[in-house]
């Protein structure tokens, strides 16, 4: 029986020749993120800055003018009502001030109140500000550490250049995945926070896999040049890292399409770090090791050896 193939066998690509594009692509993203980050920042979500947020849906359809109306009369500062999912689904967000900081939980139940019988809250969310900032300290630094470890054990595993290589690619994955949200505006909370680690642990997979051929053809063919051994590699594991990430990708499309409100920035986040992570894994990662003085000195040690012989 003929097997399914997507991406042919034995493919020739010079992934090392293109470096330097796939190198400026990376550039601009990382360009536009900083950009974003410095002019506009993130949409921090009520994890992060405190406040109250009330999801709703009633049955009827809900008059966004006459809910904003009710609810300006409880005088709690800017409240941002919006509708989605439909036009049964409501969002409201109270944002921190002098008339709701300490008392967030009261707030939620006058809002509530307010709201009346008519309405089914799907979510409730009281933080404050002490609370939120301390979680956004926390979720930075768990990140951050995330990507660390996740270099040191790749240097242990291999050796030290690809463990910096591993951390550049990481890093710039999760900070890319981070310039969505700050492009797009979308809520960053701490579920997008374990989207950043989910996707820091889901790069690096596909990185090692080239890596570990990158290191088992090193033993197996001594003699040849480290630019081909990098494309040999790499062109090895083509179709599993395309298939890996392709498989992945289908089964993040229903959260994206159908897991409302609450998954889409999760969803999301995912989906775009299996683009930029395969992407790195695939041109960028393999390639930085070209840069490393260790490797490239050894493996021209190593074809100098060969060429007595």
């Amino acid at each position: 029986m003929a097997r399914l193939t997507i991406i042919p066998d034995n493919t020739k690509i010079d992934f090392v020749g293109q470096r330097y594009l796939a190198f400026a692509i990376d550039g601009l993203l990382v360009v536009a993120t900083i950009l974003s980050l410095w002019f506009q920042g993130l949409n921090l979500g009520i994890d992060f800055t405190g406040g109250v947020v009330v999801e709703a849906r009633s049955a009827q359809a809900i008059d966004i003018g006459a809910l904003r109306e009710k609810l300006g009369k409880l005088d709690f500062g800017e409240v941002a009502i919006q509708n989605f999912g439909g036009d049964k689904d409501v969002l409201i967000r109270v944002q921190p001030s002098s008339k709701v900081i300490g008392q967030e939980q009261a707030v939620a139940d006058k809002i509530k109140a307010a709201l009346g019988s008519g309405y089914t809250f799907n979510r409730v969310e009281a933080v404050g500000p002490k609370v939120s900032g301390e979680l956004f300290q926390s979720s930075v630094i768990a990140t951050v550490l995330a990507i660390l470890m996740i270099a040191v054990y790749v240097a242990f595993r291999f050796e030290w250049q690809f463990g910096v290589a591993g951390l550049l690619a990481t890093g710039h994955d999760v900070l890319v995945a981070v310039g969505m949200y700050s492009i797009l505006q979308f809520d960053f909370n701490l579920t997008s926070v374990a989207a950043l680690l989910l996707l820091a642990g889901y790069s690096i997979n596909d990185t090692v896999v080239v890596f570990d051929r990158i290191r088992e053809n090193r033993r197996k063919f001594k003699s040849l040049a480290l630019t081909e051994l990098i494309n040999s590699s790499t062109n090895q594991t083509l179709s599993r890292t395309f298939l890996t990430s392709f498989t992945t990708a289908l089964s993040v499309l229903p959260l994206l399409l159908f897991g409302g409100e609450a998954l889409f920035g999760f969803a999301a986040t995912i989906l775009w770090g299996i683009i930029v992570g395969t992407y790195s894994s695939v041109f960028v990662a393999s390639c930085l090791l070209l840069y490393m003085p260790t490797i490239k000195s050894g493996q021209a040690k190593t074809e100098s050896a060969g060429a007595v012989v």
